[in-house]
């Protein structure tokens, strides 16, 4: 009886968890065709400032990429980095403009960022430090757009539908984002502690979640941070490359880089775990061979944008999905973070398209067993952790979908 009892309550929990957020409206060759021949592009945009390596502060910038035109009232967003082995690089890079442009023509809003740059001496510490607080910023840059889609919708962005991608430096940012989610897998050498946390501190309050990662000639520091349930990957990597190992290697073949993993390793890793991807092998072909003006480079830029609008597209939803008035009225999954949480609080935010309402909520644990009840008050609110022990539990609500809240 009681075994009968843990299945019904694990399915129960199943089919909540299992409850669909509103969709994109992917009909009429959107996201697909560049149906918006003009792009309206902001530039400069701040999103948050950042102390730098040498402690000044810095004023972090955006440029913001917007098919003109565009009516629909919310809408997938794709945040992107430059390359420059976190040494050099800007926003408005030939690549990134090509690419933000490109993706703003089928539908999506892109913003290409600055980030801190800077590390010295050359050392595997000071590479890791760097790409800590490259990736800080990303995140600070995802928190920035939750919160406008959460206050004043001035970039109509669908909260649920948010990518973040790059291309060399910028593709190692996003990779972290999406997959280094545990300081414990953070090398003892790089000294989290002293760069504070893996999120940083920009735009606080809101999630640095994201729906999938877009990976350009990029590497991780272990391929063992993609684990099941993360979110899907798409990458594009020259089997030549001799800046990021296809493979296994070291930044540059110097000594003084970590062992780095790219997008050879990733692919299978992937394929283990059950993460959705797809990987675009261009044979022989060197690092960032799309960055230029060449026709090779033309060419190798319509290969990787093509990959890229081919991964996106079925996320948003399967292609001809048409929306009806009551769907877009469902109440958006409620966000849970820092995933893991290691601290002594945790944030609930709930969804947008609908009114916050006051309710009750409570955490069960992966048996069924509700091991705290508590008033949800705020559409965003601090949880004190209190003595619960490490593990994985569920949000529930009776207005809410289920959500999963990892304790570390």
């Amino acid at each position: 009886m009681k075994r009968k009892r843990l299945l019904f309550t694990v399915f129960g929990l199943l089919l909540l968890l299992s409850s669909a957020s509103a969709q994109i409206d992917t009909t009429g060759g959107r996201y697909r065709r560049p149906i918006f021949p003009q792009v309206t592009v902001t530039r400069a945009v701040s999103y948050g400032t950042a102390t730098t390596v040498a402690g000044t502060t810095q004023n972090l910038l955006l440029d913001l990429y917007e098919p003109a035109g565009d009516t629909v009232r919310r809408r997938p967003l794709v945040i992107m980095a430059h390359e420059g082995a976190f040494a050099t690089g800007n926003r408005d890079d030939q690549f990134m403009t090509a690419i933000c442009t490109r993706l703003a023509q089928l539908g999506y809003v892109t913003a290409s960022i600055d980030y801190r740059l800077g590390f010295f001496p050359f050392d595997s510490a000071n590479i890791g430090r760097a790409s800590i607080r490259a990736s800080q910023d990303m995140r600070a840059a995802v928190r920035f757009f939750r919160r406008d889609a959460a206050t004043t919708r001035q970039y109509r962005i669908h909260p649920a539908y948010i990518f973040a991608g790059g291309s060399s430096a910028g593709a190692f940012m996003a990779l972290q984002l999406g997959y280094l989610d545990k300081p414990a897998e953070v090398p003892a050498y790089v000294d989290l502690a002293q760069l504070g946390t893996l999120e940083g501190n920009g735009n606080p309050g809101y999630s640095s979640q994201i729906a999938g990662v877009i990976n350009l000639c990029g590497a991780v520091g272990s391929p063992a941070w993609l684990e099941p349930g993360n979110v899907p990957l798409c990458s594009v990597h020259g089997t030549a490359d001799a800046v990021v190992p296809y493979n296994i290697g070291r930044a540059f073949g110097q000594s003084f880089s970590p062992r780095i993993y790219g997008s050879g390793v990733l692919k299978p890793r992937a394929d283990v775990v059950g993460i959705a991807n797809v990987l675009r092998t261009l044979r022989g072909a060197p690092h960032v061979p799309y960055n230029g003006t060449s026709t090779a480079a033309v060419a190798y830029t319509d290969t990787t944008f093509q990959t890229v609008r081919d991964f996106l597209r079925p996320l948003l939803r399967q292609p001809g999905t048409v929306l009806s008035a009551a769907a877009r009225q469902q109440t958006e999954a409620p966000q849970v973070y820092p995933v893991p949480a290691s601290g002594e609080v945790f944030y609930l935010e709930a969804g947008h398209t609908a009114p916050f309402r006051p309710q009750q909520a409570e955490l069960l644990d992966a048996t069924g067993r509700v091991v705290r009840r508590f008033r949800w008050e705020q559409p965003r609110m601090a949880v004190p952790r209190g003595a619960l022990p490490a593990g994985s539990y569920y949000l529930r609500t009776a207005e809410l979908p289920a959500r999963r809240v990892v304790l570390q």
